[in-house]
């Protein structure tokens, strides 16, 4: 049984495509190789274009190779096709659930942070307007949320 996450931000370019690239790696990691992991963004502001330079430079600096990233919009499809979907922030996660149909399609939506403090419905700050410092920020708390997402998934697998 394969499952399928999908990160979501606003444009694609940044938080969700480090999600994505940091969740890929841990689970290689624990040789976990039935987990499929994608990444959108709401706005339609990158399609087809790369990370972020400061995205893909605070990947370089922890193993992680997002050169090969184009950014994509999310799709209502997309409910159909994963099982989770995580959104970055609270305006995200409104734009998702906007979209849902069902009760069933909400219930797959969640904010990353939720994982680390559930309930405290927490945003990932967008770190596009700052520098350096604000992406690697977000890269550790993007890490931790994902090594919760392993721990759960390790369960499912037993």
């Amino acid at each position: 049984m394969t499952k399928k996450i999908l990160m979501v931000c606003l444009g694609n370019i940044c938080r969700s495509p480090m999600a994505k690239a940091i969740l890929i790696k841990k689970l290689k990691e624990k040789s976990i190789d039935w987990v499929e992991i994608d990444s959108a963004g709401t706005s339609d502001y990158h399609i087809g274009g790369k990370a972020d330079h400061r995205t893909i430079e605070s990947g370089k600096k922890h193993g992680i190779d997002l050169s090969s990233h184009r950014g994509r919009q999310f799709e209502r499809e997309d409910f159909e096709k994963f099982d989770l979907i995580y959104a970055m922030d609270s305006e995200n996660h409104a734009n998702i659930l906007y979209h849902a149909r069902t009760e069933d399609e909400a219930k797959k939506v969640n904010l990353i942070l939720n994982e680390l403090n559930p309930g405290s419905n927490q945003s990932v700050p967008d770190p596009w307007f700052g520098g350096e410092k604000d992406f690697e920020k977000v890269f550790t708390m993007l890490d931790k949320a994902c090594d919760i997402i392993v721990q759960k998934i390790q369960k499912e697998e037993k």
